[in-house]
């Protein structure tokens, strides 16, 4: 399977969490596609280990959200829906804002160096948005979003958004989803940055407001577009 060829014998002792986070990234980065059928006994043979940890690792990621257990049927990876997206944008919208409130509350004084942590990924999205590589942006995109959150030092928001940020990869990757408005990617993120370090509370709850809905709708289109084009 496709899937599996990017899997590697795990070196050492094998542990459940080793086994998970190469699923994961294999489900993550489109190898596994939504809807896949993940078999316990060829992830066995795979990797060389016993049924133990590979089945701890598809529970590991079935309470992530990444897999679903179907009874009598077996494990597959999340296909992702309309509803599905929204719920997503809607749960990474509120914790953004959030983390927001909180650097702007707890972290004044490192406005600075967060900034620029963070104007450093916006830099790494320009050479990508001009190449169209679609796949590498949305990681990076990703990143730029998960140190924000990571910023307000709050471990269980960034514990939390990680899940989604995952969720949000599968659904750009599978969906193969370009940019529409690619020339004005850098600027929007560079905006939330520049609302930040002016401490601007509730201009840059907006702008994570607009930044969440523009997702929404581009990512429903697209989807919509992709089902009626193998439909």
């Amino acid at each position: 399977m496709p899937g599996e060829d990017g899997l590697s014998a795990l070196e050492g002792r094998p542990t459940s969490v080793l086994i998970a986070d190469q699923l994961r990234e294999r489900i993550i980065d489109g190898s596994f596609h939504p809807g896949e059928q993940i078999r316990e006994a060829s992830l066995v043979e795979r990797l060389q280990v016993s049924r133990g940890p590979v089945r701890e690792a598809l529970q590991r990621l079935s309470q992530e959200g990444l897999l679903v257990s179907h009874r009598n049927r077996g494990v597959f990876v999340l296909d992702l829906t309309i509803t599905d997206i929204r719920e997503i944008y809607a749960a990474r919208e509120a914790i953004e804002l959030g983390a927001a409130t909180e650097i702007l509350a707890e972290r004044r004084g490192e406005l600075a160096a967060i900034a620029e942590t963070l104007s450093r990924i916006i830099e790494e999205m320009v050479p990508l948005v001009a190449a169209g590589d679609w796949h590498r942006l949305s990681e990076v995109d990703l990143n730029f979003h998960l140190a924000f959150v990571k910023s307000a030092g709050n471990s269980r928001l960034s514990r939390i958004y990680s899940t989604l940020a995952a969720e949000s990869r599968i659904c750009m990757v599978n969906l193969e989803v370009s940019y529409p408005r690619p020339a004005a990617l850098t600027e929007e993120h560079q905006h939330l940055v520049d609302l930040l370090v002016a401490g601007d509370d509730e201009n840059l709850h907006r702008a994570i407001r607009q930044h969440m809905r523009s997702a929404i709708t581009d990512l429903s289109a697209s989807m919509l577009a992709d089902k009626s084009h193998h439909g």
